[in-house]
Order: structure tokens, then sequence, then C-alpha cells
């Protein structure tokens, strides 16, 4: 199975940066509204063409999971048109709208993704179950092809949740849950002040 690892981005500062140590990068618009329109247009060009499944991480996931990675492409894998991925979320954090919850059918398929706490306790029973959602998707390309053309949401609009475009137009979308948090995206100034400390760490830990 060939595989190609890609930064795409309309940014030449990133791109240089990206290619100085030794990776691949792609400009692409800066017109885009969302990181899906953006992969989209690198997987349409020709060199892409041989692809059938794309893995699309966000810039904001730094501390993204491998369970994560692996987990939303074997959701594709096994016959999801989009998969992605959730974590355990303790029920103090539940409350936090830069902590996107997502519900899941008894298939493992999302029915609902928002940043309030779902499902709501309505009753305090305190044993409801939360899943944080990681910002990674995987698609089949006709599955990514249809996303672009989709026409928007008002939900999707309200949330801030550009994955709500796709499953309120009934695309199914599988979620991989894997054990243990999910590492918190950056959308804050104290998530960022983190993922540097942890980057930092990791860098020493397999610096030679």
């Amino acid at each position: 199975m060939c595989e190609r690892l890609v930064v795409a981005t309309d940014a030449r500062e990133i791109a240089a940066v990206v290619e100085r140590a030794g990776y691949e990068a792609v400009l692409t618009s800066a017109d885009h509204q969302s990181g899906t329109e953006r992969v989209a247009e690198v997987v349409g060009s020709k060199s892409f063409s041989s692809y059938d499944v794309v893995l699309n991480v966000q810039g904001d996931e730094p501390l993204v999971a491998p369970a994560a990675l692996h987990g939303a492409v074997a959701r594709v894998r096994r016959g999801a048109p989009i998969g992605t991925a959730a974590g355990d979320l303790e029920r103090a954090l539940a409350s936090d709208p830069n902590r996107v919850k997502v519900v899941t059918d008894t298939g493992g398929r999302a029915v609902y993704f928002s940043r309030a706490p779902i499902p709501f306790d309505r009753d305090g029973t305190g044993d409801v179950i939360y899943h944080q959602h990681v910002g990674v998707y995987a698609y089949t390309r006709e599955a990514l092809e249809r996303w672009i053309r989709l026409a928007p949401v008002p939900e999707e609009r309200w949330e801030r949740l550009e994955q709500l475009r796709p499953l309120l137009h009934g695309i199914p979308i599988g979620v991989a849950l894997f054990s243990g948090p999910a590492a918190p995206g950056v959308d804050t100034a104290d998530d960022l002040r983190y993922a540097e400390i942890q980057l930092t760490r990791h860098l020493k830990e397999v610096s030679p």
C-alpha cells in the first residue's frame, strides 16, 4: 500500500519550514473555508489521483494519538465513507466548548457532534460517559469530493463544526473510540503552552 505524507498550507513560511525538515509541502489557495476544502484541492491534483483513502490531521491537533489515526483509517477500510476518532473525556471537562463531544450509535457511527455536553445528564446520575472528538478525518476519495460539494447547514455555523455538514446530509461517519483521554487541541494560549511542553519533552526523549 502506497502512502504519502504531505503538509497542505497557504503560507509560504510554513511550507519552507516543512521542506527544510525534509518533508513535502503543497501550497494551496488562501480562499478555503475549511481544512477539508484545502485537502480536497491537494487530492484533486493529478499527482494524487492514485490514492483512494485520505487521512487529514488538522494543524491544531499536534498531540493527536496514534490510536486516533489508525482508528479513523480502519473505519474507512471497514466501509465507512468517513472515519474519525474520539477518546475519553472527564465529566469535569464536558462543559468546555473547546472539547468537542460526539455521541455514537450502537454501530459506532456518529449521531451528533457538539460543543455542548452531550449526552446531557438530566437527572444528575453521574454515570454519563463522554467522548471527546479528535480533529482527524479519513475519507474515501468519493466521500471527500462529495463533502465539499454539499450545501452548508445551519448547525455547522452555530457549533462551528464542519463535520456536521456531511453528517446532516446523511453521509455516515464512523467513530473509532480509543481508551484514555484525547489530548487537547490548540484553541487557547494555555493549550499552546501545554503542546510546546509536551513536544519539547518528546524531542528530548528521542534525541540521541
